[in-house]
């Protein structure tokens, strides 16, 4: 399970580019610990979050979710959260690359945390049965 150490701006308004692999039929889950520029923990307290996955990146409504990921804070005042997806959501996505990002909001104000590339693989071969 990948881990993601990332440093977060929100003033700056530019995301993390973080890339991963996703294996088809296998769960899927990546973990984020997240720190302010001053290196302490961000505290995501009071925050939610969303993640999702698309072929091309949209402008305007262009694009659409081929995925939705699970995001939970696993220690919002550390800083940590993970996004995922299980083996039943991951066994339905067609081998390619494609794209992700992971959406904070606190209020009505959304914050774009982490971007990038998915690379989804299919399974090589199946247990015996």
């Amino acid at each position: 399970m990948p881990s993601r150490n990332i440093t977060f701006d929100p003033d700056s308004g530019v995301p993390v580019g973080s890339n991963f692999t996703i294996n088809t039929g296998s769960d899927f889950k990546a973990k984020f610990n997240v720190v302010n520029t001053s290196s302490s923990a961000f505290n995501f307290t009071g925050y939610t979050g969303s993640a999702q996955m698309s072929k091309s990146v949209s402008i305007g409504s262009s694009a659409y979710a081929i995925a939705t990921f699970n995001v939970g804070f696993t220690s919002a005042a550390g800083g940590k959260f993970e996004i995922s997806l299980g083996s039943t959501a991951t066994r339905s996505l067609a081998e390619g690359r494609y794209v992700y990002n992971v959406l904070v909001s606190s209020g009505s104000t959304v914050y774009n945390i982490s971007n990038g590339n998915i690379l989804v693989l299919p399974g090589i071969s199946s247990a015996p049965s």
